[in-house]
């Protein structure tokens, strides 16, 4: 690992953590040549996941396009960053545990709808309605209806 101050690759690991959901490590280490303190995070690799589009095309899973595509429905919502790559990786272990390697698109869109549906109503509806194409305000409507109470801790 490169030093962000002075480029040396000669550092120690001085604690390590991890995370609550089992799935990636933080290392604070310290760099032996100028002594600068930094933070790694390490991660499982999902290596091998084809994404089976509508129309038929595969395309390589990619979990940044899906955090971006979260992350644009809870724009100045209460969800932090932490808990957008919790919800992608809940997501993905259990699209995983059903169907391997290839996964529908549709399974993963429903999946991210599941889990926002959980944490922010404004998010989950946001993400439905460009997952679901929503065609005029009729649709919005009816899918807010399907709405239950707030989710728990959730202020909006």
């Amino acid at each position: 690992m490169r030093c962000p101050k002075c480029t040396s690759i000669e550092d120690k690991v001085t604690d390590s953590r991890i995370s609550r959901e089992g799935n990636s490590i933080r290392r604070r280490r310290e760099c032996l040549e100028c002594g600068h303190r930094f933070t790694t995070t390490e991660t499982l690799v999902r290596e091998g996941v084809v994404v089976l589009k509508h129309d038929g095309r595969r395309e390589d899973f990619d979990r940044e396009k899906l955090i971006r595509s979260v992350r644009a429905a809870c724009h100045k919502r209460p969800v932090d960053a932490e808990r957008i790559a919790m919800l992608v990786d809940d997501v993905m272990d259990i699209l995983e545990a059903q169907h391997d390697t290839e996964i529908p698109s549709t399974a993963i869109g429903d999946g991210v709808m599941a889990q926002l549906r959980k944490i922010d109503h404004v998010a989950y509806v946001r993400f439905a309605s460009v997952y679901k194409e929503f065609r005029d305000v009729a649709e919005f409507m009816q899918e807010i209806k399907t709405l239950g109470p707030k989710p728990p801790g959730n202020p909006a």
